[in-house]
């Protein structure tokens, strides 16, 4: 059976004469795919690794760089941090179709729903939120030149230059034209904050983006660095908040990524946890609705790049048929958000 993404003689080959010790790979399972960069599992003779590789199609440029997720886990493998372990990475396309880099495979699940994370006690489930806020201020704890990422991005002018980057993305990837978008980039380039704290950042952090021991509720690793880089600490949280899904919030419904797990009870709500970060990091938070308006606005991006591979059939996997709808309303919600006082 082929399939997608792995060209299966090339990975036994390549495998054979860089990771030895790991045993032939016997076989590979697509374990997700489609919204971002495709994970593979390798069940080799010897261990049980991950393979981590580029989408089919509509690979924009900057994006999906896995020279750059694997040199971030490399870094931060001996620091605070959890990440997978790095095994060793291919930047030769011959081999698979594409880069790609195989990681440790980590006991853990990735949990987007109210469902898969099961009925955990508000205690532990609280516990969990808590530790979700802290592992992110772990991450930007990190002192990154001493982990030897000092060239690994610029945070001076950081968010004037994501700022572009995103509209060059759309500009990529838009399937219609929306004068609300226009009139919120506007708005977000008058409101940029003139300085702001440089550190290393995750760039798509939420919980389904970490895997956890169901058992516990513990967060045994970080994943999906694909968009990490160094800049504002803050852009990191605004996102995240964005992800969130708080009791009440019917419009949230209708943007189908990173499911309804903050809905379990026990969940701190959005703004207990901008509290708990801000507590466990000593940031200053009182400009956040900017950084929220920000991530909506990112997010709206990234989910028109995926409704764009949508219609170029080129995602792998289910529930793309709507996700388009989801942009107009990010949109709508970043303006009400700047609306604030």
């Amino acid at each position: 059976m082929t399939l997608p993404g792995i060209d299966h003689p090339g990975l036994v080959a390549w495998m054979g004469r860089n990771v030895p010790e790991a045993g032939e790979p016997l076989t590979v399972s697509l374990i997700s795919g489609g919204r971002s960069n495709l994970t593979y599992v390798v069940e080799a003779a010897g261990r049980r690794l991950v393979l981590r590789r580029p989408p089919l199609g509509h690979v924009l440029p900057t994006a999906h760089d896995m020279r750059r997720e694997w040199r971030v886990i490399s870094a931060l493998a001996p620091t605070p941090v959890p990440v997978p372990e790095p095994v060793a990475f291919c930047g030769d396309e011959s081999v698979i179709g594409a880069p790609f880099y195989l990681m440790g495979y980590v006991e853990g699940t990735a949990v987007r729903t109210r469902e898969e994370l099961g009925h955990p006690t508000e205690q532990r489930t609280r516990r969990l939120s808590e530790r979700l806020a802290e592992v992110l201020a772990a991450i930007h704890a990190v002192d990154y030149r001493e982990v030897g990422l000092g060239d690994f991005g610029r945070p001076e002018g950081y968010l004037a230059r994501q700022l572009d980057r995103w509209c060059q993305q759309w500009e990529r990837s838009k399937t219609a034209d929306l004068p609300d978008y226009d009139r919120l980039v506007a708005r977000l380039r008058e409101r940029l904050p003139a300085r702001s704290a440089g550190t290393l950042v995750h760039g798509d952090y939420r919980l389904d983006n970490t895997l956890l021991t169901l058992e516990d509720l513990e967060i045994r690793a970080v994943v999906d660095w694909e968009m990490s880089t160094l800049g504002d600490p803050l852009a990191d949280l605004g996102l995240t908040l964005t992800y969130w899904y708080d009791r009440g919030d019917d419009e949230r419904a209708g943007i189908p990524v990173a499911g309804d797990v903050t809905l379990t009870p026990g969940f701190m709500t959005s703004a207990e946890f901008a509290e708990h970060y801000a507590k466990a990091s000593g940031r200053d938070i009182s400009d956040l609705g900017f950084y929220v308006a920000f991530g909506n606005f990112k997010l709206a991006v990234i989910v028109e790049g995926i409704h764009a591979r949508f219609r170029q059939g080129k995602t792998v996997g289910e529930g793309f048929d709507h996700i388009g709808s989801a942009v107009p309303t990010l949109i709508s919600r970043a303006h009400r958000i700047l609306d604030q006082p």
